[in-house]
């Protein structure tokens, strides 16, 4: 349960929504305004694989990935139809798993314990395939007959089931902390088995209470040995290294699949050494295979609603701390069983859950990483992981598409991570909303992205943004046509939205970005973009504007200098805005290549460059600043700063020397720089080392 929802919430979910609204505007109100720049930051640092795979390091764009097309295989019905309860395995499923069955080292213990002492329980996951090695090892022993036994009401009573010389199998056996399995229960079954010559292997979930009862601990084979056994048992061996290093077989053995999905990709794989089916069919097989189990995982009686909370939640913070995947599991199972069962209270099991075995149930696998917060990275975070990267995209489009009845839950438990604290949370509320939006537009604005934007609160506005800017990234239609009209449009909160996205979608888009701003700009009135006091802030949607820009400026700069420049001269308008967003631009004291301010390294390389346009602009922009009574103290102050930089470092002074030559052409800038120059002081009050060396280099004395 997460620290916000009490058991008080839980049980009366209708009581607590007044009281988790107050929370949430409050948490709000303590929000400051996130500048835009920042608002990236965390955007590429947090977004999920299925968006930040198409962010580079310093600009938005595609540079991974693939598509899988459209053609589907649909082999109908269920995948693994469940064996007999009880009664005799028949010899021909016997004969049948023994031709493609291959062992292991695990398998190898538990026959060995199973010669020895009549009887070996498997402790393993569900679909890992611990039925068949459990007749396997009845079969290696030499055993013709072999039975199911039903699970008992009471482990005392299952001697009684044992009643002939045969091999049995018992599976998922039901052990918990209530129920514990005892070695002192075992000694009364082992005689019997003696007596009458039998062998058993039990089944039993990992997380089995067996105390000191031993065990093995069962683990499937390599999937490429099975995916071999069932292959060659067809085509022969011959065959098999051709087929092997087909790129579709790769890529199926890199992911992690059950026994059952390895036996039907085999199906696939010899229907294609057979001529039937191409090799786009075999990598469309992994997409149904896919969706297969997201089906089953959702539809069928288990997992429960816990845990099929925890795989939802898990969609959404794939690759993220665990930690953060369960907490949050918890608020969305809350508001499922108030759904389901509002009669009744919802119970959440604190420490019911391993973490071990949740990650098996979601085929999801646990590493330690560092974890990217505000501060710094933090090291030795668990992080947990789907096996396959396509499983997340799944279950959440189809729980939001084929689950209806769970929407109002869903949605209302993302709109509660959008109110967190933490940027990981609030972008993954943001980027699920996205993944939702592709695969139904309508609701998911209608549910999230439209709610947030028309919210009070400029933190609901970024997640609309950040929102859309994934849904265009993912290439959801008319999500550029939504972003328009809202930039232009008459309702400020989702100006703010719109222009808020074109500022992080700029380095992808940036001419239908530029061009959107630009049209904005106009569409403001006058008296909103300030009166020209240098104490003034400007108002809200002047600073967003200029954050826009001020992010095209640096990741995409010379197509967005160029045009900047071009209207600073002639469109007042755009020059309020375009000034401010340089001057922002020239703040960063350092990117992520250097050190180095941003804008002075740009210019130093323009300067060396053999077409000089840009460094030309950036000095036009320069001059504009330091002439514009609003601007110039700042600009002023950010001179300044880059000059106490240079002190220690050659590289920064001699880009500061070639900008301020070109300044000081004019004989007003020329006193203004010769006065910088000659009041930037140290502790001591003498002239830094740097200001005196550019004073007598540019003979300002």
């Amino acid at each position: 349960m997460s620290q916000e929802e009490t058991p008080a919430d839980a049980a009366n979910p209708d009581e607590a929504q007044d009281s988790e609204k107050k929370q949430q505007d409050e948490a709000s109100e303590e929000q400051p305004r996130q500048k835009a720049w920042a608002a990236r930051r965390d955007l590429i640092a947090h977004g999920p694989d299925f968006v930040s795979t198409l962010v580079a390091r310093d600009q938005f764009g595609q540079t991974g990935g693939y598509h899988h097309g459209d053609k589907h295989y649909h082999f109908g019905g269920r995948a693994e139809t469940p064996p007999a309860r009880s009664g005799p395995v028949p010899q021909t499923e016997i004969d049948e798993l023994a031709r493609v069955f291959r062992g292991c080292d695990r398998f190898d213990e538990a026959l060995t314990r199973l010669r020895s002492d009549r009887l070996v329980i498997l402790s393993g996951g569900r679909e890992t395939g611990r039925r068949s090695a459990a007749l396997m090892l009845l079969r290696r022993l030499g055993l013709d007959r072999m039975r199911s036994l039903d699970p008992p009401a009471s482990f005392s009573a299952l001697p009684d089931q044992v009643d002939t010389s045969a091999g049995y199998v018992l599976c998922d056996l039901a052990v918990s902390r209530n129920r514990p399995l005892r070695e002192a229960q075992l000694f009364s079954l082992r005689e019997q088995l003696e007596r009458v010559r039998a062998r058993l292997v039990i089944t039993v979930e990992p997380s089995a209470s067996l105390g000191g009862v031993p065990s093995v601990r069962w683990e499937p084979p390599p999937a490429e040995d099975l995916l071999h056994a069932h292959v060659t048992l067809v085509t022969g061996e011959a065959a098999w290294p051709e087929l092997s290093s087909l790129t579709a077989v790769k890529e199926f053995l890199v992911r992690h699949h059950r026994p059952e999905e390895i036996r039907q990709f085999a199906l696939r794989l010899v229907a294609h050494h057979r001529g039937e089916t191409d090799e786009a069919g075999l990598a469309a097989f992994g997409e149904t295979a896919v969706t297969t189990r997201v089906s089953r995982w959702l539809t069928e009686e288990k997992p429960g609603l816990h845990d099929k909370a925890f795989l939802v939640s898990l969609a959404v913070f794939d690759k993220a701390p665990y930690a953060v995947a369960a907490e949050l599991a918890d608020g969305l199972f809350v508001r499922l069983h108030a759904l389901q069962d509002p009669n009744v209270r919802a119970s959440v099991p604190v420490f019911g859950s391993s973490r071990e075995e949740r990650l098996r149930l979601a085929h999801a696998e646990g590493y330690v990483t560092a974890e990217v917060t505000e501060w710094g990275p933090l090291e030795g975070r668990f992080c947990a992981a789907f096996r396959d990267d396509r499983t997340p995209r799944k279950l959440l489009e189809e729980v939001w598409n084929l689950h209806p009845s769970a929407r109002p839950a869903f949605a209302e438990w993302i709109r509660k991570l959008a109110d967190d604290r933490r940027p990981l949370v609030r972008t993954r509320a943001a980027s699920a909303a996205a993944l939702l939006a592709k695969a139904d537009l309508s609701s998911a604005m209608a549910h999230l992205i439209e709610p947030w934007a028309d919210g009070r609160k400029p933190h609901a506005w970024l997640t609309a943004a950040n929102a859309l800017t994934m849904a265009q990234l993912l290439g959801v239609p008319t999500v550029s046509r939504i972003l328009h009209d809202w930039c232009t449009g008459e309702v400020e909160s989702r100006r703010w939205t719109a222009i808020r996205a074109y500022g992080l979608l700029g380095p992808v888009y940036h001419e239908e970005t530029l061009a959107a701003l630009l049209d904005a700009m106009h569409r403001t009135p006058p008296t909103e973009t300030g009166s020209g006091q240098e104490d003034e802030e400007p108002p809200e949607e002047a600073r967003q504007l200029a954050d826009a820009l001020e992010l095209l400026l640096l990741a995409v700069r010379d197509p967005v200098l160029a045009t900047l420049a071009g209207l600073l001269r002639t469109d007042r308008v755009v020059r309020r805005h375009a000034l401010l967003a340089f001057l922002q631009a020239c703040g960063h004291t350092k990117d992520d290549d250097s050190d180095r301010p941003p804008v002075l390294t740009w210019y130093a390389r323009a300067a060396a460059a053999d077409d000089p346009t840009a460094a030309r602009q950036l000095t036009a922009f320069w001059d504009a600043l330091l002439t514009d009574r609003t601007h110039n103290p700042k600009a002023l102050g950010v001179l300044r700063g880059w000059v106490r930089l240079a002190d220690d470092d050659p590289e920064t002074e001699s880009a500061l020397a070639s900008l301020l030559g070109a300044l000081v052409t004019t004989p007003t800038n020329r006193q203004r720089i010769g006065h910088l120059l000659g009041t930037v002081r140290d502790s001591g009050g003498a002239v830094t080392p740097a200001a005196d060396r550019l004073s007598k280099r540019l003979a300002l004395d």
